[in-house]
């Protein structure tokens, strides 16, 4: 289940609460009862290094795009 952050409207705390994907956004805190809103950050997976896009896993030799001399 995933985790979603909300804020305090009124102190501009931000809590933590584990929900399904297909339940509506909450308005108020399932314990205290405060007034909330769901506030995006950041996803928790970050890309980096060689590997993650078309152009890394293709070969530098070979290339049969037709961009070179052709041999006519």
């Amino acid at each position: 289940m995933p985790t979603y952050e909300y804020k305090n409207i009124e102190t501009g705390e931000i809590y933590e609460i584990k929900q399904s994907m297909r339940d509506a956004p909450l308005t108020v805190h399932p314990d205290t009862g405060a007034a909330i809103k769901r506030v995006l950050s950041r996803p928790g997976i970050a890309f980096k290094g060689s590997g993650f896009y078309a152009n890394d896993s293709r070969s530098k030799s070979g290339d049969k795009s037709g961009s070179g001399s052709s041999g006519e």
